[in-house]
């Protein structure tokens, strides 16, 4: 579910198709993703699992594996 609500995200604010997201998927090189993009997408997927982020584990955020890890283990500190 999360890799799903990641991607529909990374979907709805790049305009991407999700055949081109994978967890080795860079943000920056392979998506064209900038900062503020980054952010609207760290926001979008905070609002739908009710989950909120580190603000220095965002800024490390390189593949999309990385922002998968992010969301496990913020999921895990709150319990779900």
């Amino acid at each position: 579910m999360e890799f799903e609500v990641l991607v529909n995200s990374i979907v709805s604010v790049l305009n991407v198709y999700p055949k081109e997201i994978s967890e080795s998927t860079t943000f920056v090189g392979d998506l064209g993703a900038d900062s503020l993009d980054a952010y609207q997408i760290v926001l979008n997927v905070e609002e739908e699992l009710g989950l909120t982020f580190d603000p220095e584990e965002i800024k490390q955020i390189k593949t999309v594996g990385d922002a998968l890890e992010m969301i496990k283990k913020a999921e895990e500190a709150n319990g779900n």
